[in-house]
């Protein structure tokens, strides 16, 4: 890099005090608590309050607008308002990627191939018009709109990623979690032997937001499931507050405010290294993802084709496009007769079990018929909307879950 393109990041015009925390191991855990409870606050829109997807990402959105809007208007590094805004840009990005895949049909092969070439391109923009992507030099208004789309990108394409690995290959989220822990390890590792702190920071950033999905999804879950059943409310509590104390106490000791003077001098350390690093580790990253894709999709193949002969005749429900769907009738019609004896508390509890099981089987059967799947999937929507509102009603819970039958 020339002295003179140092000296026009080092120096920006218009300067202002940097709008961004400092990179502790703070920032990580909240990361990861907004994370978990961003996604437990879209579900309770989306389901309990029964909003629905469209209109859940209609309220995130202009919920964000307003954030970013207080965020980019204010003359310094906030806590409060930046993770208020990292909260709300990580539900939002998560309905970017729910959006594709259930109202528009994408793969999520598909939508992690588009987020992941559209953020090679923010950071190819960004770094043509500012000469540098570092974090630690958010001293523009124009740098710090590069930084807040860059986080919204990474939040949709750890979305697609994570769903891709934990429901799509059928891994299940523990497996996934342990998998994008063991890489945030290694890339942690390499930060210490040296690897580029930019290409570092971004890596680890994407895998945080699978890595609170898992962990998330491990507490909340039934212990019959795997979890430790603490139950999505209670998890959410604990985890919100967390993010409440954390920020509480970075707001009182600014331990994480980057001072003025050194933004500039960690922002030229930060790039030495960066190109060809990214290279050959996003070359490493590629190719190992490329193998672990196609021995376990091969390894679902024949899954799959045993589940089609089941569908062609050889199971208790012949014809069906969907295979042996007795497990997921058979849950179903347990709810339907726990509401016929007046029981909500334990028919709400039962669905539990069809939402897991329906997502356990997802990489096996969405590939067998998508148009028989999205339809089932999306009547298993809304009975769960139904089943888990605050107010729940048990004629339209009955009527959900005879559609459901029917489907199935």
């Amino acid at each position: 890099m020339t002295t003179s393109a140092r000296t026009t990041f080092v120096v920006p015009t218009r300067g202002l005090l940097n709008k961004v925390p400092e990179i502790t191991l703070w920032f990580w855990v909240i990361k990861i608590l907004c994370t978990t409870v961003g996604e437990t606050a879209a579900d309770f829109l989306n389901v309990n309050l029964n909003f629905g997807l469209t209109a859940t990402s209609a309220v995130t959105g202009i919920l964000l607008v307003v954030a970013l809007w207080a965020q980019l208007r204010a003359p310094r590094y906030i806590p409060g308002l930046y993770w208020v805004t990292v909260a709300l840009v990580s539900v939002f990005g998560t309905l970017v990627t729910d959006n594709l895949t259930d109202n528009l049909g994408f793969p999520l092969e598909a939508s992690t191939i588009i987020f992941a070439v559209l953020l090679a391109a923010v950071f190819a923009i960004w770094y043509r018009s500012e000469g540098t992507l570092s974090i630690h030099s958010i001293l523009t208004q124009r740098r710090e709109i590069f930084y807040w789309v860059t986080i919204l990108v990474t939040f949709a394409l750890g979305t697609a990623t994570g769903d891709l690995m934990a429901e799509g290959l059928g891994l299940g989220y523990t497996v996934t979690g342990l998998i994008v822990a063991g890489l945030i390890a290694l890339t942690a590792i390499g930060w210490k032997l040296r690897l580029n702190s930019i290409l570092s920071f971004w890596i680890i950033y994407i895998l945080t937001r699978p890595l609170g999905a898992s962990i998330g999804d491990y507490l909340s879950q039934p212990a019959a499931h795997g979890g430790l059943g603490l139950g999505a409310t209670l998890t959410s509590v604990i985890f919100l507050a967390g993010i409440l104390g954390i920020v509480a106490y970075l707001s009182a000791t600014k331990v994480d405010a980057i001072p003025p003077t050194e933004a500039a001098r960690e922002a030229e350390a930060d790039e030495r290294g960066g190109h060809w690093q990214t290279v050959v580790v996003i070359g490493a990253l590629l190719i190992a993802g490329g193998i672990g894709y196609t021995v376990r999709k091969a390894a679902l193949d024949d899954t799959i084709a045993l589940q089609a002969t089941v569908g062609a005749g050889g199971g208790s429900a012949p014809g069906s496009p969907l295979g042996d769907t007795t497990t997921f009738r058979t849950i179903t019609q347990d709810t339907l007769g726990l509401l016929d004896a007046g029981d909500q508390a334990a028919a709400t509890t039962r669905i539990d079990d069809l939402e897991y099981e329906w997502d356990q089987a997802q990489s096996v059967l969405k590939p067998l018929d998508v148009t028989a799947w999205n339809v089932v999937d999306g009547k298993i929507d809304t009975v769960l909307r139904e089943l888990r509102a605050t107010s729940p009603q048990a004629g339209s819970e009955k009527t959900a879950l005879t559609a459901l039958l029917g489907a199935l």
